[in-house]
């Protein structure tokens, strides 16, 4: 398809999307589509009702269950835009960021040069990127944490639009991850060591402005051994002792680890959530699923090593551990699904090769591959997200009472959620942009 025609489709998309939009904040828009996943993974309604404001979703239903007056315009007796074609879907959430990284370099060189950058100019690299990651469908994200508060300056702009319309989606930072001096972490965290003790730590955190605590448990994978060859650098006891003091404090925990011994000490410890868990095994995600701790894979960015080994310089003995470490997550995820462990989406943005938004669409699409069904990957990626996560609104649901911050695509990715990377329509807080399929990582 040539670029005209391209922007042709766009053109005529966003006619469509036009009408989507409420025509002052308090107006209703009264759609119907043939598709409706309310995000909970646990139905979808075929055929629906959505009513909306700039603010919130006023009414859910099928479309037997017509909309009540009281929701609508004085008199109105017909939806505003009829879409039997369409699926809708809630607004998406990353679960795992780190807002202030580029991802998509894959040189290293530049990558290093990119840390060494003021933090003003990191965090306006980051507030640039708003307006492509909306257009990707991802409405919130949870950063992982950096050392030079760009997260959270970012989630306090966002904290001062609550309950308003808002520019840019939703987000919650940790401020600095904490981690051990001298060990893994640096370059996102701050060592716990600065401080007497574990408390002190949590308790630094959060009158730093800390929505969550980060906590980095374990090293990396080692790519040319093909494991996690360093100890923990959190023991058991220490990750319990740091979950309960954010408990204290009404924090969540979240926890980088790798490693079977560094993954048994944050379930040990009670976290909230895992991130990465590569090496976990079949008895630990069973323990996840009675603890209700849930897990977060972040295939992406070791999967991106195997497309991109050639400009990463990595050998075929390399490669061959990286596809051996792929293909048992793989086999971990689909047993995930199979115990009922949780499972949450997050693309690990700012990584190596990863870009911001793109890099969600492409997780999703593994997540998949690796069995996990469409709407429990979609669910991990909304509903199933926001209620584990506890965010400070209401997102990533369409129901009654939930933000207008939504997807209609005229594709199907409630079979093969790879067809979000399509072109499809995102309306976020009264705004509707139609948006192409996404290539363009300049920025992301």
């Amino acid at each position: 398809m040539s670029s005209a025609e391209s922007q042709s489709g766009v053109d005529k998309l966003q006619g469509l999307a036009d009408g989507l939009q409420p025509a002052s904040p308090g107006d209703p828009v009264w759609v119907t589509v043939g598709q409706l996943f309310d995000g909970s993974g646990e139905s979808t309604i075929s055929g629906g009702h959505l009513v909306y404001d700039a603010l919130t979703i006023r009414f859910v239903g099928e479309l037997q269950r017509r909309p009540p007056p009281e929701v609508l315009r004085p008199g109105q007796t017909s939806p505003d835009v009829e879409l039997p074609g369409y699926t809708a879907l809630p607004g998406l959430i990353d679960c795992h960021t780190h807002l202030f990284l580029d991802g998509a370099p894959v040189d290293l060189d530049t990558r290093k040069r990119y840390l060494t950058r003021e933090p003003g100019w990191l965090l306006e690299r980051a507030r640039a990127r708003w307006r492509k990651i909306m257009s990707m469908g991802i409405t919130a994200v949870r950063d992982a944490g950096d050392k030079d508060g760009v997260g959270l300056a970012l989630a306090e702009e966002c904290a001062g639009q609550r309950g308003k319309v808002s520019t840019h989606p939703y987000i919650d930072s940790p401020g600095a991850a904490i981690h051990r001096r001298g060990r893994y972490g640096s370059f996102m965290g701050k060592p716990l060591d600065d401080f007497d003790n574990l408390e002190l730590c949590v308790e630094g955190r959060v009158a730093a402005g800390a929505d969550r605590i980060k906590l980095i448990a374990t090293g990396i994978i080692n790519f040319k051994a093909g494991k996690v060859t360093s100890a923990p650098q959190l023991t058991g006891d220490e990750v319990r002792e740091l979950v309960t003091a954010s408990q204290q404090r009404g924090k969540q925990t979240f926890a980088h680890a790798s490693g079977t011994d560094g993954i048994q000490n944050v379930i040990d410890g009670g976290v909230t959530t895992v991130e990465h868990g590569y090496f976990v095994t079949r008895e630990q995600l069973a323990r996840m699923r009675d603890n209700r701790i849930g897990w977060v894979p972040t295939i992406a960015p070791v999967q991106i090593q195997i497309d991109r080994a050639e400009e990463l310089g990595w050998s075929g003995q390399v490669v061959d551990h990286l596809r051996r470490i792929v293909a048992d997550h793989f086999r971990m995820l689909s047993t995930a699904q199979d115990l009922g462990t949780i499972v949450m989406a997050g693309s690990d943005a700012g990584s190596c090769g990863v870009p911001h938004g793109l890099g969600l669409l492409r997780e999703l699409e593994l997540m998949q591959l690796a069995g996990v069904s469409a709407s429990s990957v979609l669910a991990g990626a909304t509903g199933l997200a926001s209620r584990l996560l506890s965010f400070q609104e209401p997102i990533g649901r369409l129901a009654e009472g939930c933000r207008a911050r939504m997807i209609f695509t005229r594709h199907q990715p409630l079979q093969k959620v790879a067809e979000l990377q399509r072109d499809k329509i995102v309306v976020f807080d009264g705004k509707a942009l139609a948006c192409d399929a996404a290539t363009d990582t300049e920025g992301l």
